[in-house]
């Protein structure tokens, strides 16, 4: 979401940066008593049109819309980036390398092939969610090798670990 946020404040930057050389511009050659002056075009545009016209609907049309959007967006919860350690001692580990490290781990039990790992953080606490292909009768190892790799981690009280073994495809 960093990113989205950026990318519009710059956006919006540039917009007002440009709009506002251009008032300053056409009020320069306002005062300079430019016949031709942007202001007068502009006041004169802005005069004659009425709510009823095309051009003025699609345009507040256009910018509703994009502000419902950026609102939506301000207020949907992404996932974080980093993962936090403990209350209030500033250490965290990224969550995308929490993540792999999980899958590796659920990857070491025998009878795992595949593994994926999301991991949502609760509060103090980490809840991974992992989806994996291999025996189902494995869940056990695949849990305890998790919480193994948690305590490697170490991660803060950890809650529930939801795991989820598929069986293996054969092919005939």
């Amino acid at each position: 979401m960093r990113t989205v946020n950026r990318i519009a404040t710059l956006l919006l930057a540039v917009a007002l940066l440009a709009g506002g050389t251009l008032v300053a511009v056409g009020a320069l050659l306002a005062a300079a008593g430019h016949p031709g002056s942007p202001v007068r075009r502009w006041y004169a545009t802005l005069t004659t049109t009425h709510w009823q016209d095309a051009p003025v609907r699609a345009v507040a049309a256009g910018v509703t819309l994009l502000g419902v959007v950026a609102l939506v967006a301000q207020l949907r919860r992404w996932r974080p980036v980093r993962l936090r350690l403990a209350e209030n001692d500033g250490w965290h580990w990224h969550r995308r390398s929490v993540e792999r490290r999980l899958a590796r781990a659920a990857r070491t039990v025998p009878s795992v092939r595949r593994a994926r790992v999301r991991v949502r953080p609760h509060g103090d606490m980490w809840r991974p969610r992992v989806t994996a292909t291999g025996d189902p009768e494995a869940r056990a190892d695949v849990e305890f090798a998790l919480r193994r790799e948690l305590d490697r981690l170490a991660a803060p009280c950890r809650g529930p670990i939801e795991v989820r073994l598929l069986p293996t495809r054969r092919t005939t």
